[in-house]
């Protein structure tokens, strides 16, 4: 157990001991002064009455009463104490695809919010657990890395656009090298990832992706965002919708549809689950199931600082000395 203060600047409060001293002295020589100043020392045994036996005692009692109230004031021997607890924590980072593709609108408004809007709704779900992002397409980046801290990454997440990776594509092996980063300080096994993608325009690297999560310990759940209908991708520039990727031989526009074949087989071979992303509340709750599963989530040795107070103590010894003097001398008088 470790004991401090809080406040020092109230140990000012015991300078009014020292004010107090120094007021009875002074009135017990003003008083004394008095008495010897209206008769002779030997005429003092019939004019005053004697003093009371407790007359020596009372002051000290006071004073001692005075210093226990100040003790209970600061709360003098203010502690703490460490509590460890063992907690299931998730170790999550979401892998999210930003490449242009996610910016088809078969999914109200558009792919991209949607997998936004699941990220978070999941965070919603969560409790004790460290999250982390990463985006990827033809190249990867970690946006933030693992926090309890969710407003800040729901903030983070609301930002993001597909023009924050100029390298466009969708590479899985980027985004899982970019995760397996993060997870440096976290044991194997207990790393996991949320990869949210309409798996669409691999770059074909998801056996070299399955193999990197494989020797980092990560399991990951696969989400797939989009219809397999597909929609137009639309192209802006500055914000404005500037027209519709067409094919450079052709020149028709392309259709972009949800590819969930590369996003099964990464689930399936690292122990994860791929979910179909495009009903929300049932996506996030899916997510969440699967980050619980039975010998998924590692126990975290947590430690927490408990106060511990003993103030009530000195209020109570101040208490009874106060009316203990108030039992003594009822009438409140020193009798110096």
């Amino acid at each position: 157990m470790d004991w401090y203060i809080e406040n020092y600047w109230l140990f000012l409060l015991l300078l009014l001991i020292a004010v107090l001293i120094f007021i009875l002295s002074r009135y017990r020589k003003w008083k004394n002064k008095t008495r010897l100043h209206f008769a002779e020392e030997i005429f003092h045994e019939g004019l005053y009455e004697n003093k009371s036996k407790f007359s020596a005692v009372l002051p000290v009692l006071y004073l001692t009463a005075v210093l226990f109230l100040i003790f209970s004031i600061i709360d003098l021997l203010k502690g703490s104490e460490e509590v460890k607890t063992m907690q299931k924590m998730n170790n999550v980072i979401f892998v999210m695809d930003v490449s242009n593709s996610m910016n088809a609108e078969d999914i109200q408004p558009n792919r991209l919010t949607e997998a936004k809007n699941i990220i978070i709704g999941t965070m919603d779900k969560m409790t004790n657990d460290k999250v982390g992002i990463v985006v990827f397409a033809g190249d990867a980046t970690s946006v933030m890395p693992l926090t309890t801290d969710y407003s800040t990454a729901e903030t983070y997440i609301g930002g993001l656009e597909t023009n924050v990776m100029k390298v466009q594509g969708t590479d899985f092996l980027k985004g899982m090298k970019a995760a397996s980063e993060k997870f440096k300080n976290v044991a194997k096994g207990s790393r996991k990832i949320v990869l949210v993608s309409d798996g669409e325009d691999n770059e074909g690297n998801e056996d070299e992706a399955i193999k990197e999560a494989k020797r980092e310990g990560m399991m990951v759940v696969t989400v797939g965002i989009g219809t397999d209908e597909g929609a137009p991708v639309p192209e802006y520039a500055f914000g404005q919708l500037m027209g519709y990727k067409t094919d450079l031989n052709t020149g028709e526009t392309v259709i972009s549809k949800r590819q969930t074949e590369a996003l099964k087989k990464i689930a399936s071979s690292t122990d994860g689950t791929y979910i179909d992303g495009n009903n929300l509340d049932q996506a996030s709750q899916e997510i969440v199931d699967a980050l619980n599963r039975k010998n998924a989530s590692s126990e975290t040795l947590i430690k927490t600082q408990n106060a511990i107070h003993y103030y009530q103590y000195f209020l109570a010894v101040s208490l009874f000395l106060f009316f203990l003097i108030y039992l003594i001398n009822p009438k409140r008088d020193l009798n110096l």
